[in-house]
């Protein structure tokens, strides 16, 4: 059996159970969660910089776009504001001094993403001298560059600078075709608008190009996902990220524009999961956990979804090998084996203190041995469907795995438990069960699916 055909059957195979998504949960680009942050010694930071070696990953953020649209949760604001621009940048290179100045001349920068936001809300000459700003600071060794774009703000001279700086991966915020739902979700984009920014980042040499779509959308309908499923492919996305719209307007004030009750059911929501992970599984990508697909052959993602080495950060799954992501901005979040730590997310704020010499990560979470080692369990279930645990972990989660076992969704064999094809749309829910932190009436995450 072939491995499109065996995807395609396991997506048949999938059973909803209502009672198994009603709990939030968080979608682990980290452990412990953001959620679980409090304030830190700023000291702890610094010495976690201090004593950053090897190749190491960074991540830049632009927290501004162009246009806002309504259903994002995402730590941005308009960009209208030339003034509030410059003095964002001004701050953000003299972080970069300050980072620079800490880690020791082993560290190497081997990735650098830059997100958002819309990294391209500001000028392409604004972006040039940030990277050069990062050569020039930071020990940069062959780094692979990877970026955000907003394709409604894509520019001809954006393309330009991406080709000189040598970017190789993009990743659109596309969400949908349908006129109807863009409409809805404040993001109204022309195909033709797409097509044009992908032709320009293709002569610009990006050769690994993502989509991101989104399901669950109000007034969305399996018709419309499915347009949409079809026109990515044609556009030759080698990536394609499909998330679930989550709709928590009581945390995102912005998305009260958007009318809840035209939001598709529960149910509705897993048909659509279903169909997404179908379509792509039989139309030549590589499923990556539930709700990631690439192209098998060149793409490393997929890559490393066949090889064992796929790993999870603060971008999602990723092939990057690295244990240090600096997080750079308002809000970046930077991960060190024993250390969590965030900038602050006020934009003012992180400008005043970083202006003024002080290295901004003021939150975070110090991570002991058994966070680790949960970390460890939590990013094996999701990247490579098993993990082995410890008697006492096993015990401790018994309760919560029984429903997943006895529904032939989950198996345990000896120390390891085995996420079975059937239980792939659960995966994050089971692997919630070694999460120490939650409690089963939270509800500060986006729905399972």
């Amino acid at each position: 059996m072939t491995r499109v055909v065996r995807a395609f059957k396991q997506a048949r195979m999938w059973t909803y159970y209502p009672d198994l998504l009603a709990r939030p949960v968080p979608r682990y680009t980290s452990y412990p969660t953001a959620a679980e942050f409090g304030d830190i010694d700023t000291g702890l930071y610094r010495q976690a910089l201090s004593g950053a070696g090897g190749d190491i990953s960074l991540y830049v953020h632009i927290p501004f776009c162009e246009k806002i649209c309504y259903y994002c949760g995402c730590n941005t604001a308009a960009s209208g504001r030339r003034q509030r621009l410059e003095t964002y940048l001004a701050a953000l290179h003299r972080e970069i001094e300050l980072v620079a100045a800490l880690l020791p001349d082993s560290a190497r920068i081997a990735r650098v993403a830059f997100g958002g936001g819309s990294p391209n809300a500001i000028e392409p000459g604004d972006f040039q001298r940030l990277v050069d700003s990062l050569l020039a600071n930071l020990h940069v060794s062959n780094p692979t560059f990877s970026i955000e774009l907003d394709p409604r703000t894509m520019t001809r001279e954006w393309a330009d600078v991406i080709g000189q700086v040598g970017i190789e991966r993009a990743s659109l915020g596309v969400q949908t075709f349908s006129a109807q739902c863009q409409e809805a979700i404040g993001r109204v984009q022309s195909e033709d608008c797409i097509v044009q920014t992908v032709d320009w980042l293709r002569g610009a040499g990006v050769t690994s190009l993502n989509f991101d779509l989104m399901y669950g959308l109000p007034g969305q309908t399996m018709h419309d996902l499915e347009d949409s499923l079809q026109r990515t492919r044609v556009l030759g996305a080698d990536r394609v990220a499909l998330f679930g719209y989550a709709h928590v307007p009581h945390m995102v004030p912005r998305q009260r524009v958007i009318d809840g009750s035209n939001l598709p059911d529960q149910r509705e929501r897993f048909a659509m999961a279903q169909m997404g992970y179908a379509y792509f599984a039989t139309h030549g990508y590589t499923p990556i956990g539930f709700d990631h697909f690439a192209k098998p052959g060149g793409d490393p993602l997929a890559r490393a979804a066949l090889d064992g080495t796929l790993r999870r950060n603060f971008q999602g799954f990723t092939d990057d090998p690295s244990d240090i992501l600096i997080g750079l901005g308002a809000s970046a979040i930077s991960s060190f084996p024993q250390l969590l730590a965030q900038n602050e997310k006020n934009s003012g704020r992180y400008r005043m203190l970083s202006s003024q010499g002080h290295l901004p990560a003021g939150r975070g979470i110090v991570r002991n041995p058994d966070d680790r080692y949960r970390a460890a369990v939590i990013e094996r279930l999701l990247c490579q469907g098993r993990a082995q645990l410890g008697a006492c972990l096993m015990r401790e989660a018994n309760e919560t795995l029984r429903p997943f076992l006895e529904r032939g969704l989950a198996s345990i064999d000896g120390q390891w438990l085995t996420i079975c094809p059937e239980g792939l749309p659960y995966a994050r829910t089971i692997a919630a069960a070694f999460d120490a932190y939650r409690l089963p009436s939270a509800r500060q995450f986006s729905s399972a699916v």
